[in-house]
């Protein structure tokens, strides 16, 4: 089987996204990383082949240089066209899968340009729904929702959003993770998953009939569980991936559980996106200190979805 071609993005240049080898938007940012690691680095034409020192590099120009530890604001659009030049790419078939670095979301928005999260970035790109799903060796947890406030986290779990969520869940599942019949621990909204109707009624009203219209059509689904006890270890052992209810209902067990090690995935695109599980890190961004453990973890997983996804 030939190897994934994978399509890598820098995001914040003036973050720790250069030094962890990922691609930049300009070719004097990714060199002088180089020369901070005390690197062998080779830049290639983009349709050069890739190899360890060897890097096939498609520039995107930035409006204003850069300076570690230092974004600014006059270069989101070069941000931005880095991140949909490289979802392009795999849209037509040229690359197998995306790999995507982190990115400084003030800075974007000080840019003048409206921006929650590369996950829905790449949705309205694609044109379909996805599910934003965080992993490591220990858990996947995927979210019914993600970067919202938390008062608005009831309202926006909806009988229609939550059963597409979970569809989109269990199609990955068993399309990229080569899990034949998945088991997915569903969370309740409230404490103690609504204590029967007493501490909220989402539970009762929203999340139990769904789940229940599709148990019957097959799908392994447990819940609605409460939160607090559902990532006990014997409990995970049974599950195949967690789908909480908000932001932070899961993803602190999850980067409590491993964080160096865990990646970010995006359900649903026509092609395996998978972003490392960390910020820009500013305050280390060139001094040739960061870890790049998530970021192997994001090419290693990158790479064995797409595989899945490849003709035998």
């Amino acid at each position: 089987m030939p190897r994934p071609r994978l399509a890598l993005v820098p995001g914040e240049p003036a973050g720790v996204g250069p030094e962890l080898c990922v691609r930049a938007a300009q070719r004097e940012v990714l060199q002088r990383a180089a020369v901070t690691l005390d690197l062998p680095l080779q830049l290639l034409p983009a349709d050069a082949a890739s190899a360890p020192g060897r890097l096939p590099l498609q520039s995107v120009p930035l409006a204003r240089a850069v300076q570690s530890g230092k974004p600014v604001p006059a270069n989101a659009g070069s941000v931005i066209a880095s991140l949909e030049s490289a979802a392009a790419t795999c849209l037509r078939g040229e690359c197998d899968g995306l790999v995507t670095g982190p990115v400084h979301k003030a800075t974007i928005n000080e840019g003048g340009i409206a921006y929650s999260g590369t996950t829905e970035l790449l949705a309205r790109q694609a044109g379909c729904d996805v599910v934003m799903m965080l992993a490591n060796d220990i858990v996947r947890v995927a979210l019914a929702t993600t970067h919202l406030p938390l008062r608005a986290v009831a309202d926006a779990i909806t009988v229609d959003a939550l059963e597409r969520t979970l569809r989109i869940v269990d199609t990955a599942l068993r399309r990229d993770f080569g899990i034949a019949a998945p088991t997915i621990a569903v969370l309740g909204l409230n404490p103690h998953a609504g204590e029967d109707g007493h501490l909220g009624r989402e539970e009762l009203e929203v999340v139990a009939p769904v789940l229940a219209r599709l148990r019957a059509q097959g799908f392994g689904l447990v819940g609605p569980l409460p939160a607090d006890t559902a990532f006990l270890p014997d409990k995970l052992r049974g599950f195949d991936a967690v789908l909480a209810m908000y932001h932070d209902q899961g993803l602190p067990v999850l980067k409590y559980s491993d964080f160096a090690h865990a990646v970010n995935i995006t359900l649903g695109l026509p092609y395996p996106r998978v972003a490392v599980d960390h910020g820009t890190a500013l305050d280390i961004a060139g001094s040739g200190r960061a870890d790049p453990s998530s970021l192997f973890a994001a090419i290693t997983t990158c790479a064995r979805l797409a595989r899945q996804r490849m003709p035998a």
